[in-house]
C-alpha cells in the first residue's frame, strides 16, 4: 500500500471528526441570536452586530474542508482502505491519531479560548494541528498534543472561574512559551531530518496571521466581541488602536 493511500485513510477519520465537531459548534451557535441583538450594550436589528456571526463563518468553513477532505479520501480509495480489514489493522495508531486531534481542539475551545489570548492561542493550536500531522509521525503527534494540553490545564486549574478570565496574565505568557517553544522544537526536528519543506517553512506565519487577521476583522471590522479582550497581546493592539491610531487618522493629534 503506497504512503498516499494510507495518507487518504487517515484523511478519511479525519474529515468524520471534523465533521461532527463543526455540526456540533453552529448547532450551539444558532443558540445565539443572529437578529435582534445586542451591540456594544445597544439593541440593534442588523445581522452583521450578531455574535454569531464569525462563529458561523469559522465552523462554517470548517465543515466545508471537512467534507472536501471526505469526499478526495473517497476519490483517492482512502475511505475504502480506512473501511476494509486492512484498515481495520491500523485502528489502534487510527483512534490515536483521531484522539489527539480531539483533544487539542477540545483543549483549545474550552482551556485556552476563554482565558489566554486569541492570537496567542490559536497561533499555538494551528502550529499544533500542522506540524503534529503532516507527516504523520508518532513523536510530532505527542509533542505537538503536549504543547496544547499543558497550558490548558495551566489555564484551566489556575484561572477557572470566569470572573478570573480576564485578569491575570500568567497563562498568556505559558501559551505564548509552549507555542515559541513548539515552533523551536519543529524547525529543530526537521532541520535535523533535513526535511525543511515549505509547508514547515509556512506554518509560523500562517498561525501567527490567520487569528491575527481574523481578531482583527471581528473587532474593527465587524464590531464584533473577541474571546478575552484583555489578553497579552490583544489589549496593547486596542489600545494602540484607539489611542494612538484612530485619532491619528480623524486628525485628533
Amino acid at each position: 500500500m503506497d504512503e498516499k493511500t494510507i495518507l487518504r485513510a487517515r484523511d478519511f477519520w479525519t474529515a468524520i471528526v471534523l465533521f461532527f465537531v463543526s455540526l456540533f459548534f453552529l448547532y450551539r451557535t444558532s443558540k445565539i441570536p443572529f437578529f435582534n441583538s445586542a451591540s456594544a450594550g445597544v439593541d440593534s436589528a442588523q445581522w452583521y452586530d450578531s455574535a454569531a456571526l464569525v462563529p458561523f463563518g469559522v465552523f462554517g468553513i470548517l465543515l466545508a474542508l471537512s467534507i472536501v477532505l471526505f469526499v478526495i479520501s473517497i476519490k483517492d480509495g482512502g475511505a475504502k482502505v480506512a473501511l476494509s480489514a486492512v484498515g481495520l489493522d491500523i485502528d489502534i495508531s487510527e483512534i490515536k491519531r483521531l484522539f489527539s486531534i480531539s483533544i487539542i481542539l477540545s483543549a483549545y475551545i474550552f482551556g485556552l479560548v476563554p482565558r489566554v489570548d486569541f492570537i496567542i492561542c490559536s497561533a499555538l493550536m494551528i502550529t499544533a494541528l500542522i506540524w503534529g500531522f503532516h507527516r504523520g509521525v508518532r513523536p510530532a503527534t505527542y509533542i505537538a498534543s503536549a504543547a496544547v494540553i499543558v497550558p490548558a490545564l495551566y489555564a484551566l486549574i489556575a484561572n477557572f472561574p470566569q470572573s478570573e478570565w480576564g485578569k491575570p496574565h500568567d497563562d498568556d505568557w505559558i501559551t505564548l512559551i509552549s507555542f515559541l517553544a513548539l515552533t523551536a522544537t519543529m524547525f529543530a526536528t526537521e532541520i535535523r531530518a533535513k526535511n525543511v519543506d515549505r509547508v514547515v517553512k509556512a506554518t509560523p506565519i500562517v498561525a501567527v496571521l490567520c487569528p491575527l487577521i481574523l481578531v482583527l476583522a471581528m473587532a474593527f471590522g465587524f464590531r464584533q466581541n473577541v474571546p478575552n479582550r484583555t489578553g497579552l497581546l490583544f489589549s496593547q493592539i486596542e489600545y494602540n488602536y484607539y489611542v494612538n491610531l484612530r485619532p491619528l487618522w480623524q486628525g485628533k493629534k
